[in-house]
């Protein structure tokens, strides 16, 4: 072991966990601290100069320091290179070059090497040889793989990962429109499922599953881990702030993360200053989006030819009326990064507007990314601050809209004719006038974000340093909604306008002390990480209504002046709020041998107020292993062998999402209020039994891997098979009375099992001066299987029915959770053609074919699952020259699909005055009688998209102030190839508990919101 006499660090940014050799990524990391417990490290460190250091058996050397410079270009073309990480090889001191690729390192020895690296170039190792200037031209590297991944509380080089973890650049992240950073990750990493049902609506959000579901509530999104704040606000990223995006797909990666960990772990790294002379960089875009694969009803005189319903006089397109021919949206972002001395800074700023595909929804949102590094002189300490403010609001809808479009009879005039004042009133089951709905009705969402965080990093020695974060992510959404009295609904309902608003604020404060300590002993290198943390969840909102106001000036602005609730007895108005606390306590050890032989250990306790009195506390292990095979001499003379490792894992996570704040309590909760002599009086009663034993739900992972580099870097690949068993699901059970007050309580009792492969493969095919051509494949199987909903304490039923369809009529259910089958089991009669009569006949218990007026529920059977066996991404990329493009292929397999559609509004028997399909006389037209639920309307969901195509034109200048332009344009959803004949079966759900089958609570399960074709230009500046 070197000990200095005054250690000398220079320090560009680091991150907790941070290696020696760690490069540009390292360096562009956040530190978070507190100030008293840098004071007390500093105590420590003194105590270990006089001390600990006095009684090492190693020998003690002083080094004389050396300040070099230099200027680090591209091989080729000379380009200056900004943010490479030059390391002192074998310690902590680093440095990162300026914006013209200069630096500046005081090394502590004239003997050192120093270690270049940045993403996306062959790094090199130079030694110092006493010279004080030092230029390096870094190689283009071939291979896409980052050098670089992040892990929890941490980076690592990629050859030091023993666990299933997936790197995407900021790069390479697809150009799409969306408020959503993440639409853009679709299809890039296997094993992710990213998806939004309702991408062309402005005020969607994307659903996020990796490996399948592990629970049975509908917490099934990762943990997003932003800059290191755990349960980052995914609406406050703007995606040009990018860096990178590392997936944690297995439990020994994950397990640093205990109990919220459960569905795996997305680190998003954002872009940090860098030295030197302050740079502009400016992006925009508009897009364009039209419908694609729409559902069209009856034309007018198709309704009247077949006698569907009164003809009323009039030729309505309402799915034309409601929509829009093309949904444009826009944004505008403005980046400012430079600095000096010892300090460097980078802001953005950003402003989108997008409108919907429907009349009226809307989003506008604009938002300020800053943040500031600064480096002690000595390199002694670091400080690092960001604040992300950001404010939106939007118009929403009821997404029914679209229903009512196929569903209302064409022939009905959109004003009423005895009263052109008034919008036509439509008296039907479930018919409203989707037109006076989105013209009249006000509804939308005004949301306010505040994110920051700041640390503080004390360097002891290059061997250890300690830091503390603190952060908070804070959201403030207010809803509003007014239907006036002129509203049709209203009229029938016998009101005078209808008005509420909504309010709801939550807030998460977070307090992070961690330790890391290096230690590199000849070919031992070890990382020891420390990690105390505390953070604190508290919710609360407030919500109002009325009816019947004196005018509909005031909209939903003055709710007093309503007189519905001055009726005895109504209030319309209530209150709420609560919180809870977790505490963690982790720590982890990382060993490797000859940089070939490789051991990683990890361990947390978490505490939860969540959970019961005897199980506040759980403990979750992660173990994995590597062994880099390929720098092994019995390989050395294979040469198309660059790297090889193989890999193993094993690590435990948990879920405290699925069960609310106080589910472990007794809880006292309110039944209304009653009238009792004159006075109304609030009735309180036992709202939950007491359940001391309640914990979190718990994921046992295990996860082989192989990675591997061919060919010179050429093929770049990783294979990964999983498998994992959850086990004390959360469910709710039966419970006696008495002893209980409560008839159900919520217990630990069901288990499912889940495994599959992964395989992500980049190959650079061509690689020459001026044309390079990759591609990047990924693909994935998924298998989830409920196993039981029992235990030795608690005795479930083999199953539970789910997805009860709507009228009209009683359909009954659609899926079946049952032991021992996949997820997403179609639970339904079997179709065994129709009779004289045209109406439906079913395979029933004894194989026979029977009338549907015979059908019984033992007749049902498994008939086919919506849950995709196996998906696939590619993504082309090519440059030639200044050009640049890339076609992005994505696509699910072997799953079934539920047409819901074609069951509601594709058959003959629709009621009377509905519209309904063409397939209704077409393809359905054989069948007379009323739909059943029965795999008929089973169809394969299969499909492949050629999903988004870029292309871009760069046009470098010798301009002073203006380095660079890109022109680029976009698309997705391009094409779709599949053989389902409804809707894009890309709307129908892959996620969640209920796949290939619509369930959103928001819009039940006839959910219809087109899908578009988004077309996308945009110009990128450089100053």
């Amino acid at each position: 072991m070197i000990v200095t006499t005054k250690p000398i660090i220079v320090l560009a940014g680091g991150r907790p966990g941070t290696s020696p050799g760690t490069l540009r990524a390292a360096a562009r990391s956040k530190w978070k601290s507190s100030l008293f417990l840098s004071i007390a490290a500093v105590v420590f460190q003194l105590f270990c100069s006089n001390s600990l250091y006095a009684a090492t058996p190693f020998s003690v050397q002083v080094h004389s320091s050396i300040v070099v410079k230099g200027k680090v270009t591209a091989a080729g073309n000379g380009d200056a290179l900004p943010g490479v990480s030059i390391v002192v090889k074998g310690t902590n001191t680093a440095a990162v070059t300026d914006v013209d690729g200069n630096y500046t390192l005081v090394v502590p020895g004239e003997k050192d090497t120093l270690v270049f690296s940045s993403i996306g170039f062959n790094g090199a190792e130079i030694p110092v040889a006493g010279r004080s200037h030092i230029d390096v031209a870094l190689t283009e590297a071939v291979q896409n793989l980052e050098s670089v991944v992040v892990v929890g509380y941490g980076t690592l080089d990629k050859k030091e990962v023993t666990s299933a973890i997936s790197h995407i650049s900021g790069r390479d992240l697809s150009v799409v429109a969306s408020n959503d950073p993440m639409m853009k990750l679709q299809g890039k990493v296997s094993g992710l499922t990213i998806q939004n049902t309702g991408a062309a609506d402005p005020n969607s959000r994307a659903s996020i599953q990796l490996r399948g579901i592990a629970t049975r509530s509908n917490a099934t999104g990762p943990l997003i881990v932003i800059d290191g704040v755990p349960g980052g606000n995914l609406l406050s990223v703007n995606e040009n702030d990018i860096e990178s995006i590392d997936v944690l797909k297995d439990g020994a990666a994950s397990a640093i993360y205990g109990t919220r960990a459960s569905n795996g772990v997305i680190l998003i790294t954002t872009k940090r200053g860098a030295k030197g002379e302050g740079r502009v960089s400016y992006n925009g875009f508009t897009s364009f989006d039209s419908p694609a694969m729409a559902l069209k009803a009856l034309s007018p005189a198709a309704f009247r030819e077949q006698n569907r319903g009164t003809d009323l006089g009039a030729d309505t397109d309402w799915m034309d009326l409601i929509s829009r021919k093309f949904a444009f949206s826009q944004k505008h972002s403005l980046s400012y990064m430079g600095g000096g001395g010892n300090t460097s800074y980078r802001a953005t700023v950003d402003y989108q507007r997008a409108n919907g595909l429907d009349i009226a929804s809307n989003r506008e949102q604009y938002g300020v990314r800053a943040g500031i590094d600064h480096t002690g002189k000595d390199g002694l300490y670091a400080i690092i601050l960001n604040v992300t403010p950001r404010f939106a609001k939007g118009v929403t809808i009821n997404r029914s809209v679209f229903n009512e479009g196929l569903l209302l009879n064409p022939t009905a005039p959109v004003m009423d004719p005895q009263n052109p004042d008034l919008y036509y009133a439509f008296g039907g089951y479930d018919e409203y006038n989707p037109v006076e709905a989105l013209k009249l009705q006000e509804t939308g969402v005004e949301q306010k974000y505040l994110d920051w965080n700041g640390t503080f990093k004390l360097n002891i020695n290059p061997n250890l340093n300690t830091q503390v974060q603190v952060a908070q992510v804070s959201s403030d959404v207010f809803d509003y909604s007014f239907s006036p009295s002129n509203m049709t609904t209203q009229i029938v309902a016998g009101r005078k306008g209808t008005a509420g608003r909504a309010y709801s604020k939550a807030d998460q404060y977070s307090v992070e002390w961690l330790a890391n300590y290096y230690l590199d002993i000849k070919k031992h290198s070890l990382k020891l990480l420390g990690v105390y943390s505390y953070q604190y969840f508290v919710v609360s909102g407030l919500n109002a209504s009325n009816s019947d106001f004196p005018t509909d000036a005031t909209t939903y602005n003055n709710l007093g002046n309503g007189t519905y609730n001055m009726v005895a007895g109504r209030n319309g108005f209530g209150t709420n709020k609560s919180d809870n606390r977790l505490i963690s306590f982790r720590a982890r050890l990382n060993y490797s041998y000859d940089d070939k032989y490789l051991f990683s250990a990890s361990l947390t306790r978490d505490g939860s107020s969540k959970f019961g009195a005897n199980n506040k506390w759980g403990y979750f292990p992660g173990v994995s292993a590597g062994w880099r095979i390929g720098t092994e001499t019995f390989l050395q003379d294979v040469k198309w062998i660059t790297d090889l490792k193989i890999r193993a894992d094993y690590g435990e996570t948990g879920n405290q999402d699925a069960i609310g704040n106080y589910t472990s309590l007794p809880v006292y909760q309110g039944f209304g209020q009653y009238e009792y002599n004159g006075t109304y009086l609030q009735v309180y009663g036992p709202g939950s039994n007491v359940n001391p034993n309640l914990k979190w739900e718990r994921l046992k992972n295990w996860n082989i891997g192989l990675d591997f580099s061919l060919f010179d870097y050429r093929l770049n690949g990783t294979l990964n098979y999983y498998s994992r068993r959850a086990i004390d699901l959360l469910g709710t059970y039966n419970a006696p009375l008495p002893p209980n007050i409560a008839a159900t309580t919520i217990v630990n009792v069901g288990s499912m099992k889940s495994n599959g492969v992964e395989l992500d493969l980049h190959a650079g095919v061509v690689t020459k001066k001026d044309f390079s051509y990759d591609i990047s494949l990924n693909g994935a199987t998924q298998n989830s299987v409920f196993v039981s909903f029992s235990n030795d304490l608690y005795q479930g039923q083999s199953f539970t029915s789910q997805i009860n369809m709507p009228a009209p009529g009683s359909p009954g259910p659609a899926q079946r959770l049952q032991e021992g089958k996949r997820l997403g089991m179609f639970y339904l009669w079997k179709y065994a053609g129709v009779d004289d009569k045209g109406d439906f006949m079913i395979i029933d218990k004894e194989g026979n074919a029977v009338a549907a007026a015979l059908a019984t529920e033992e007749d049902k059977q498994f008939v086919g699952n919506g849950q995709p066996r196996f998906t696939a991404g590619m993504t082309h990329s090519f440059r030639y020259k200044n050009w640049d493009a890339s076609a992005s292929f994505r696509g699910a397999f072997q799953w079934d699909i539920f047409n819901v559609h074609e069951f509601y509004y594709g058959m003959q028997s629709a009621a009377f005055n509905s519209n309904v399909l063409p397939s209704a006389y077409e393809r359905n037209g054989a069948i007379k009688g009323l739909p059943l639920l029965s795999d008929y309307f089973l169809e394969k969901g299969d499909f492949v998209k050629l999903d988004v195509v870029n292309i871009g034109y760069t046009l470098h200048t010798k301009l002073k102030h203006l380095e660079s332009v890109r022109l680029y344009a976009s698309t997705r959803n391009l094409l779709t190839f599949t053989g389902f004949s409804g809707v894009d079966p890309d709307l129908y759900p892959v996620n969640g508990q209920n796949p290939g089958i619509f369930n959103d609570g928001n819009v039940g399960t006839k959910a219809y919101y087109p899908s578009t074709r988004q077309l996308l230009i945009g110009v990128q500046v450089d100053f």
